[in-house]
């Protein structure tokens, strides 16, 4: 027999939560039966598009009776209420990264929601995308030996607009945080977090005190060590790489190019498309692939999505990168 459809409440529907709104309508685990936000007329395009009910209350969602789980894609500042409130409704939810820009709010978010007892999901996609995922799993079984460095590289198409970095929590907390996640997707035991950021070319960034350009340097309990190369900018298009290393070889994954066409003449040497312009493009899969992980999640099943824990680890480590860029000074974290 096949499963009912996960019935769906999405909160916002602006870039994210359009990104979001496609995967349930692409699932037949999924249905989007609510949409709210503040700003009406976003909800009721998603709704002619995917099908729901819009309000601008969340509590008319919460109250409806009509979804099994929501989706948290709405801005930063709203994320810690909606957890509440879902988890006290004893409706499972999945929320966008962060959790909040402010590590009080979410240490006092998290007895509530350990003691509930209903499942909160961090999005932090990534650790669904293919590449990723395949490379963490074999070196999970010993393919290379002992982990040793791991390198990720994640720089975007283009710097957002200043409006954005002034509400954004900076790099860290809010681009930097995805890197934070994959590395502890490889190594959970982060002990210590050394950063610089420098502003070289984004004057919003320059504008509100950020950084453009960052490199984080990890180290786990066992000595290995992460590398996390961020930048706002990137004329080659959606650059997302990452390199383990370990006592036995290494795992290389690449960039995901626009196509596997290559031009070889007297002028150069396999001149290729450009890369992914976006995270739409480039992280579809992965979007998608997370949906079904929660689904499985709501329904009780084996499930590996990340975890309240897992938001709040890496938002702790986006703060200490934070205090080390600005301070000058390696930070000792303590992630239990």
């Amino acid at each position: 027999m096949t499963a009912t459809p996960v019935r769906f409440g999405l909160f916002g529907s602006g870039r994210i939560g359009q990104v979001h709104a496609a995967s349930i309508a692409a699932s037949p685990d999924a249905e989007l039966a609510w949409i709210a936000d503040p700003f009406i007329d976003g909800a009721e395009r998603l709704a002619a598009q995917y099908g729901g009910k819009t309000t601008t209350d969340p509590a008319e969602v919460f109250a409806s009776g009509d979804v099994d789980a929501v989706l948290v894609a709405s801005p930063t500042p709203t994320h810690v209420d909606l957890i509440r409130a879902a988890v006290e409704a004893g409706i499972p939810v999945l929320c966008e990264k962060p959790i909040d820009l402010d590590i009080a709010r979410v240490e006092a978010l998290r007895p509530v929601v350990a003691a509930a007892g209903v499942p909160v999901a961090l999005g932090f996609n990534r650790r669904f995308d293919p590449g990723f995922r395949t490379a963490r799993d074999r070196v999970a079984a010993g393919e290379i030996g002992r982990l040793e460095q791991l390198t990720i590289i994640s720089r975007d198409p283009s710097a957002p607009p200043a409006s954005y970095v002034a509400v954004s929590g900076g790099i860290f907390r809010d681009m930097t945080i995805h890197d934070f996640d994959m590395a502890r997707f490889f190594l959970p035991d982060i002990i210590e977090v050394t950063a610089f950021g420098t502003t070289t070319f984004d004057d919003g960034a320059r504008e509100h005190g950020d950084f453009d350009t960052t490199t984080a340097i990890l180290k786990s309990a066992s000595g290995a060590l992460v590398t996390i190369v961020n930048s706002r900018h990137s004329t080659t298009g959606y650059d997302q790489r990452i390199e383990v290393y370990g006592s036995e070889g290494d795992l290389t994954v690449a960039n995901q190019g626009t196509s596997l066409v290559s031009l070889s003449n007297a002028n150069g040497v396999a001149a290729g498309a450009p890369f992914e312009a976006s995270m739409v493009t480039r992280y579809t899969p992965s979007y998608r692939a997370e949906l079904a992980e929660f689904i499985a999640l709501v329904r009780g099943e084996a499930s590996t999505s990340p975890t309240f824990d897992d938001g709040r680890a890496a938002l702790l480590l986006a703060d200490a990168a934070q205090r080390s860029a600005t301070e000058g000074v390696s930070v000792a974290v303590d992630l239990t």
